[in-house]
């Protein structure tokens, strides 16, 4: 049955030869005079856009062999911890190139290259890349130990999160807190989208959802601020009251509003009661910029630190080692809430 496909915690379709839907073609053209084919009604370009299905692949052995890398990040049961495997990737290697990742123009992070570059060599795997697209949400290893990584696409709703973000981000991280996988999530989000088709949608419930759910977890958590954190959108990154770590590199810049426009939201009768708004538009800038500078949070233990981007792996292999001790600890045990499909 469909409801099953979309009720597990992982699906993958093969292109052109299986198809989901709610009803078939004939029921649909009967209810509502829609005349389709399978593949149109619920093909692999449909289901996975629609986040019915998570990935699709062109034949049904790599749809296999993505069922098998899926379940090697797993425990046998949720009261057991991930497996643990060998390290075959040096937990110290650095990548400087990393410096450079963020671009000083309005261009967007290439995260899966940021997400390549921090872990275990060859052991990344993007879930759901056609759906949500300003989430990027991935399985992954640090020093041998399974995690979930998580990060965002500027190139889709400017990382905004959309109703679909939210959603897509909710089910992954309940899916994380279900199998024990510790969360590095790597932050650059200037919110969730504004304007009416985002009011119209309901975007704000669907943040408030992903928040909800970020915050409910009782897994490890390790936030990376790359570069925006932003409102709502920024604020879900962590669950402070569990083992957590959150760094950010000297490119970070968080706040209630984006400068770009926030100030004239914020001050808006100032500018506008100002002899020269003008000039009072760019003081209040200039003061604001200083504020949001990452020193200045880390001077008041807002972030753990200020780290080289080039660090970020062994900063994260050494934090992943803690988080497993921890969830030794704790002992491995369900997470006594329902997983979200």
């Amino acid at each position: 049955m469909a409801i099953e496909v979309t009720a597990s915690h992982f699906s993958v379709m093969v292109k052109g030869a299986a198809q989901v839907f709610s009803a078939g073609p004939p029921l649909v053209e009967h209810a509502t005079g829609e005349q389709l084919t399978k593949e149109e009604l619920g093909g692999w370009e449909v289901a996975t856009r629609a986040g019915t299905v998570d990935n699709a692949v062109d034949t049904e052995d790599e749809a296999l062999e993505q069922v098998r890398r899926f379940l090697s990040y797993l425990p046998s049961h949720v009261w057991e911890l991930p497996p643990v495997i060998a390290a075959t990737d040096d937990p110290h290697r650095r990548d400087v190139a990393l410096r450079d990742a963020v671009p000083t123009t309005r261009r967007p992070v290439d995260t899966r290259a940021v997400i390549r570059s921090i872990c275990d060599e060859g052991s990344v795997f993007e879930i759901g890349a056609r759906c949500g697209r300003a989430v990027v949400a991935t399985l992954a290893r640090l020093d041998g130990r399974p995690c979930a990584v998580l990060g965002t696409d500027g190139r889709f709703d400017g990382a905004g999160f959309s109703v679909e973000a939210s959603q897509k981000l909710t089910r992954f991280v309940d899916f994380a807190d279900t199998f024990h996988l510790p969360v590095v999530y790597l932050v650059d989000n200037p919110g969730v989208m504004i304007g009416l088709a985002a009011e119209q949608a309901g975007t704000l419930r669907a943040g408030c959802r992903a928040l909800s759910a970020v915050h409910e977890t009782r897994i490890p958590w390790a936030s990376v601020l790359v570069r925006r954190c932003f409102g709502v959108g920024g604020a879900t990154h962590r669950n402070e009251a569990r083992h957590s770590l959150r760094v950010a590199w000297p490119s970070g810049s968080w706040g209630s509003l984006p400068l770009e426009g926030g100030v004239e939201a914020a001050y808006k009768r100032i500018i506008e009661a100002a002899p020269d708004p003008e000039a009072a538009r760019a003081e209040l800038h200039a003061r604001l910029q200083a504020v949001r500078s990452p020193f200045r949070t880390a001077e008041g233990f807002g972030v753990e630190d200020i780290i080289d981007p080039a660090d970020t792996r062994s900063v994260l292999c050494r934090w992943i080692r803690t988080a497993y001790h921890t969830l030794a600890a704790d002992g491995a045990k369900p997470s006594g809430r329902t997983f979200r499909p």
